[in-house]
């Protein structure tokens, strides 16, 4: 795992190490360590610590918008590289005391050239991991998928939003429990009333419960920050309760069948005739 890390380290940094943190050679080629640079600052999961526990200001969300789009474009750089982070999240950014982000941690990331059941191992935070990575193999869910890149979108859609309300739009996951992804998350603007409509559409996109509302490529999620309200993404419609629970028709039927069973019954004992 380590010697996967430091290959995956090395190739990712070799032309282009911006947002990411420069792997050091090793003069040991034996030793059981690898040594990257060192970056004063803190890490997201830090910054909101001390929001919550320090009673300190949230980030503007000009600075958090900014934020996401340095973080999308070194994830851009990851995915042209066919690489796959497999766990943003606030612990794994990190903010230098010169203002620059990077992403760290490159201890679960694919290369693509894994066979299929290191893939199919789950790994990453299961909050901030897409829910059709929980789906069981079955006629009714559908075939699970692998971690992709478009499951690091979904990933930083969470974080900004948790960064931008201080909660997680589906709330603390444990693994495979689905039934945390039966609701449509609320707009952030409804937590946070200076934050605007079309930031709401984007992030609403970005971790839609249905993967084929969500953005497709980093390309198409950086370019919906940088026009924002320019040229703003439709609102999200509204996932209908069949789909997001397809037992709730089933349960309203019983529900219904019963209550007209006791009204029967009620009738033909107490009712004269």
């Amino acid at each position: 795992m380590l010697a996967h890390e430091a290959w995956l380290a090395g190739r990712v940094t070799e032309r282009d190490w911006q947002g990411f943190v420069r792997l050091r050679e090793v003069t040991d080629p034996s030793a059981f360590y690898i040594v990257y640079d060192w970056h004063d600052g803190h890490t997201l999961a830090q910054i909101l610590d001390e929001e919550r526990h320090r009673r300190r200001a949230r980030c503007a969300v000009a600075e958090v918008i900014d934020a996401g789009l340095a973080i999308a474009r070194a994830l851009g750089r990851l995915h042209r590289q066919g690489v796959t982070h497999r766990d943003i999240q606030p612990r794994n950014l990190h903010r230098s005391d010169d203002g620059q982000w990077r992403i760290l941690d490159l201890g679960v990331a694919l290369s693509g050239r894994e066979p299929s059941e290191v893939r199919a191992l789950h790994a990453g935070t299961p909050s901030y991991m897409n829910p059709e990575q929980w789906l069981e193999q079955d006629a009714e869910a559908g075939p699970a998928r692998y971690a992709d890149a478009r499951s690091d979108l979904f990933a930083l859609g969470v974080t900004l939003y948790e960064w931008l309300t201080g909660t997680l739009p589906y709330g603390e996951i444990e693994p495979w429990q689905i039934a945390r992804y039966r609701h449509d998350p609320r707009a952030p603007s409804r937590r946070r009333p200076d934050v605007p409509i079309w930031l709401d559409h984007v992030l609403l996109k970005a971790i839609a419960r249905d993967r084929s509302e969500r953005f497709e490529t980093v390309e198409e999620f950086v370019l919906a920050l940088e026009r924002g309200a320019a040229r703003p993404l439709p609102a999200p419609s509204r996932t209908p309760l069949i789909v997001r629970d397809p037992a709730a028709l089933w349960r309203s039927a019983f529900f219904v069948a019963l209550i007209f069973d006791c009204l029967l019954v009620f009738w033909l004992l107490f009712l004269p005739r």
